[in-house]
């Protein structure tokens, strides 16, 4: 006996475009038909793609022209139910886009003369001066352990708060939505709570600022679900203003296809089909903070276009509104620099920062060398390396009983260890003698511990806990140890910094540098 052959499922295509009739007269049912059409929108609807409403339409559509003769409207909507509550159960809760939010097919349009008569005040900037605006997207990049999650963290608590934050202000205390997926639970207390903020800053952002541990998750339909769901109960009265995501590549959903950062179409798809529909379904008006890496680059190449430094596909420069990337100038300083494009904005110039006692704070960049930086760091670094030997020489030099004027000292050391020659080395003297790192001995304390009257103008020169050797000899009563007998050299006189005069100093025993004493 012969047995029917089961009949192939048919695409989602085929089906939304092929009419079928009662009997079994075609390729499949009438109720595989509707089927097929009810989960297909369905899914569009949980997805976020469209409405519940536009998908219960657009199956009515469906059922008007390819289904013959039509089903009756009320077992439409008893399937649409019955699939749509299988589809939730199975795929956890929908993102569904706002009814408020334009349909994709309506483009809005103006005339040059709407745009010129226009005279409505401009939306205030979520965080100014129009770093991140209405609706707008922040990518902030930057390479592994240059700071970015810790700059992230200040700068959001400072927008929780209300208060400026590098020269970037919020209207008023923000309500911000903290997506991380880098730092687990409890290292992310620790890092919370030794942020050196003062107390009313962190009081003042408690409540406001939304913190996630670190997430195991992709932003694909069910976790963009999940987060929409977790910001709705955090911030269940009034909508979020900043949802921060950190980093991309741990949440990147590429779409159908996997692709990853490096594909422009997957960068598109996550932007568009996750993020941004994510935005539109908590607030159409927030504003978005994606954290990303960015590859090595040359400097000469950073100091061309940092921001091909980001990671991954092109679309990504092309789709955000504003651009902030994260980098050292000099791999051996602490100092970052904050790279700025605006595309909302008039330009920025670019922020030299660095974390000092816990808060991040910009530095003048009249204090930054603009030219041959790295050759003037070298012989910034020579300069303070002759420092030190000229100091070590002074105090070695006493032990074994010898003590040098300015002019002695000069002569007798030049080329030795580096130093150069002797105009060099009394250079280096005169400068350390200003910052009060060289002083001196001179008249009657010269001759207390049995130095030769001097005829110079400074005298002989002393560094702080110099101890003179007297040619004598000491014996340690319970050991019976010889050792050289060694007298404290102390300064009475100093250089002043202002005149150069040469003046008594007010209290031998201690020491004072004039740079901590002008600070």
């Amino acid at each position: 006996m012969a047995t029917a052959e089961p009949r192939e499922k048919p695409c989602v295509d085929a089906a939304l475009t092929t009419p079928v009739r009662e009997g079994g007269q075609d390729a499949w049912t009438r109720f595989e038909g509707v089927s097929i059409a009810i989960g297909h929108y369905v899914r569009m609807a949980h997805e976020g793609r469209m409405s519940r409403e536009e998908a219960w339409r657009a199956i009515g559509e469906y059922n008007a022209a390819m289904i013959r003769p039509n089903w009756p409207e009320d077992r439409l909507w008893v399937e649409y139910e019955r699939l749509w509550s299988l589809h939730i159960a199975r795929n956890g809760p929908p993102l569904i886009r706002n009814d408020g939010a334009p349909a994709a097919r309506e483009i809005a349009t103006f005339t040059l003369g709407a745009l010129l008569d226009d005279g409505t005040p401009m939306p205030d900037d979520i965080i100014g001066p129009r770093v991140l605006t209405p609706g707008g997207m922040l990518v902030l990049g930057g390479a592994p352990k240059v700071g970015k999650s810790d700059l992230v963290i200040s700068w959001l608590v400072h927008m929780a708060a209300g208060v400026p934050f590098l020269g970037f202000t919020p209207p008023r205390p923000l309500r911000v939505f903290y997506l991380q997926a880098e730092i687990q639970y409890h290292y992310l207390r620790e890092r919370m709570q030794q942020i050196g903020l003062p107390p009313e800053v962190m009081a003042a952002a408690r409540e406001n600022l939304v913190v996630t541990p670190k997430l195991k998750l992709l932003l694909d339909e069910g976790g963009s679900a999940l987060v929409a769901q977790a910001i709705q109960q955090a911030f269940p009265a009034e909508p979020v203003d900043i949802l921060c995501i950190d980093p991309i590549r741990n949440l990147f959903d590429g779409g159908p296809d996997g692709g990853g950062e490096n594909d422009n179409a997957a960068m598109m798809f996550f932007l568009k089909d996750r993020v941004e529909v994510l935005r539109d379904h908590v607030n159409p008006d927030c504003g978005i903070i994606l954290i990303h890496h960015t590859k090595k680059l040359s400097k000469h190449q950073v100091k061309e276009d940092p921001f091909l430094a980001l990671s991954g596909a092109s679309a990504l420069r092309g789709f955000y509104t504003s651009g902030l990337i994260l980098h050292r100038p000099d791999e051996d300083a602490s100092e970052r620099k904050l790279e700025i494009e605006l595309r909302n904005g008039p330009a920025l110039p670019s922020k030299l920062i660095d974390k000092v006692r816990g808060q991040w704070v910009e530095i003048n960049p009249m204090n930054e060398r603009l030219v041959r930086a790295e050759v003037g760091a070298k012989h910034d670094a020579e300069r303070m390396r002759k420092n030190d030997v000229i100091l070590c020489l002074l105090y070695e030099e006493a032990r074994r009983g010898k003590l040098y004027t300015f002019a002695q000292f000069s002569e007798a050391f030049e080329n030795t260890g580096g130093l150069g020659g002797r105009t060099i080395v009394h250079d280096r003297l005169s400068v350390l003698a200003t910052k009060g790192k060289v002083k001196f001995i001179r008249g009657p304390a010269a001759t207390r511990i049995g130095l030769a009257a001097e005829r110079s103008k400074y005298g002989y020169l002393c560094v702080e806990g110099m101890l003179l050797g007297t040619g004598g000899e000491t014996v340690d009563p319970d050991t019976g140890e010889v050792t050289p007998e060694l007298i404290p050299a102390l300064p009475s006189h100093y250089k002043c910094p202002q005149t150069g005069a040469v003046l008594p100093v007010e209290n031998p025993s201690v020491w004072v540098y004039q740079e901590e004493d002008e600070a």
